[in-house]
């Protein structure tokens, strides 16, 4: 699996609810890790891919932070650390009911080119992951949207990330036009549809169900989708093919901060070893599930921990 996303620092600050503007509130507890696309490559190597980073990082505290993680879990680095600026970070404010809200900053993982990209030299067989959130930064939406349409081999899987609403739609449709699997939660592909089918001139998603979102996020971006819905399990619209349910795991939520990530890094990993779509997003639902159980960012189980979730349920 080869990411092209931005490796970051998350500061992860719980807290017992957002306060009101102008207010304050204190912290039950506080972590400083590497995360971002650290998340998603960590959960992709659990799994047993080979991960390759195609995304830059930087010099200082926060870029050795980010080296050391991928490290730990073994992954394979394009580049050397830029030596002009750090890499960024992002402050997640994780409440009582488990949500989170982010803040965020742009370091040098915000300043990837295309030879960088290129240099990552995808194969037939890999899975190129792509982060929406290389959409939002200038430098890297311009590398990502010469590169990526002529890439000639490999799958490609993105992963549009909570800045979809806010990117720009022709460099969506870019990327959508070259995707082979859209994966999303929910309130991505409400806001994508309302973005889709009001340039169409359709109706806004309002009031539909999730299935019925995965259906129409794929009729109007002719991509297969894989719609993230929780407890209710992942659903997988393709052209032509309708709407399958896959079943999910209902667990207590302690921390839902990377779940998508971890849940995209298996789905990864999955596509990657060559497994059936249905069958790696049945493994990924698993994988995000265990993952919420547990507090932190990069909380992805080991390979082992998903095979016993697997077979548990299949009991």
């Amino acid at each position: 699996m080869i990411h092209t996303g931005q490796a970051v620092v998350d500061v992860v600050l719980r807290i017992p609810g957002l306060p009101e503007p102008g207010g304050d509130v204190f912290t039950t507890e506080h972590v400083l890790a590497a995360g971002g696309g650290v998340n998603t490559m960590a959960a992709a190597a659990r799994d047993g891919a080979r991960v390759v980073y195609a995304g830059s990082h930087g010099t200082g505290p926060f870029g050795d932070l980010v080296r050391a993680a991928l490290e730990n879990e073994g992954v394979d680095l394009v580049s050397g650390p830029d030596p002009s600026r750090d890499t960024g970070f992002s402050i997640a404010l994780v409440d009582a009911d488990a949500e989170r809200t982010f803040v965020s900053t742009a370091g040098a993982e915000a300043h990837t080119g295309p030879d960088q990209l290129r240099s990552s030299h995808p194969q037939l067989g890999d899975v190129v992951c792509v982060s929406g959130y290389s959409l939002a930064h200038e430098t890297n939406r311009a590398a990502l949207l010469n590169w990526l349409p002529a890439l000639p081999v490999a799958l490609v899987v993105v992963d549009p990330a909570p800045v979809i609403g806010d990117v720009d739609l022709d460099a969506v449709r870019t990327v959508l036009e070259r995707a082979d699997v859209w994966t999303t939660n929910e309130r991505e592909a409400r806001i994508l549809v309302d973005r889709l089918g009001g340039d169409a001139g359709g109706a806004p998603a309002r009031g539909t169900s999730a299935p019925e979102i995965a259906e129409m996020l794929c009729r109007l971006s002719g991509t297969t989708i894989v719609l993230r819905a929780g407890a209710d399990g992942a659903y997988i619209a393709q052209p032509g093919g309708g709407v399958l349910p896959v079943a999910g795991c209902v667990v207590e939520a302690i921390d839902t901060n990377g779940a998508g990530d971890a849940h995209t890094g298996v789905l990864c990993a999955r596509l990657a070893a060559g497994a059936r779509l249905s069958d790696a997003v049945r493994r990924a639902n698993a994988a995000a599930a265990l993952a919420v159980t547990r507090r932190g960012p990069a909380t992805a189980p080991l390979a082992a921990e998903t095979d016993a979730a697997l077979v548990s349920l299949s009991r």
